[in-house]
């Protein structure tokens, strides 16, 4: 049974696979992963025969995603996956029904950065189309953090981040003209450092 779901969904973000079960992307045709590293996020999605797009700034995670999509996909081709940063999209307003950010927006240089790399997102999804997005945040880990500017914070397990915070979450959530289709969510791992899920869905015209 483990095997079979591994074939199913590869090695999916937990909270990703979470709305599939609950069938919110269902009629998500074409879907862009922001930040796609080797595709880990997106097996399910190519084995479905769905338009599947991606980005990174990682060319070999490029490379390995266009063999992943060659295996899998008859309609994804090698020519869907980009080495790109995110603030950089080159696709045509609201294209796409599903954008996944998973793990990658807290590596803004600052705010600035950061509401570029969103506001790119945001800017080809659909009207009525949904965001996925996986990032660090303070939640719950506040007096942990240690800020050293621009955003950053230094995390409880050393590493640096940009972080969020459920404020900040929900102001964005208003000013995207977007609503919140699922609670924001929050993981923390043993005090070392919290992911937030944020799951947005953009208002129709």
């Amino acid at each position: 049974m483990g095997e079979r779901i591994g074939e199913i969904y590869g090695n999916i973000d937990i909270y990703l696979l979470d709305q599939l079960l609950k069938n919110t992307y269902s009629d998500c045709k074409v879907v862009l992963d922001a930040g796609c590293g080797t595709g880990r996020n997106l097996t399910y999605f190519l084995s479905q025969g769905l338009d599947v797009y991606g980005v990174d700034r990682d060319s070999n995670a490029i490379s390995q995603i266009q063999d992943l999509a060659a295996r899998l996909s008859k309609k994804s081709s090698k020519d869907n996956f980009s080495t790109l940063p995110i603030e950089e999209l080159p696709f045509e307003d609201g294209k796409f029904d599903l954008v996944i950010s998973s793990a990658v927006l807290h590596f803004a240089e600052n705010l600035e950065h950061f509401e570029v790399m969103l506001n790119s997102i945001w800017r080809v999804l659909k009207p009525g189309g949904y965001f996925f997005c996986r990032l660090a945040s303070d939640i719950g880990i506040e007096s942990l953090v240690r800020f050293i500017g621009n955003g950053r914070y230094i995390l409880p397990d050393e590493s640096e981040r940009f972080l969020v915070n459920q404020e900040m979450l929900l102001r964005l959530t208003k000013k995207l003209s977007g609503k919140l289709h699922e609670p924001i969510k929050t993981t923390n791992v043993q005090n070392m450092r919290s992911m937030t899920t944020w799951c947005v869905r953009k208002n129709f015209l």
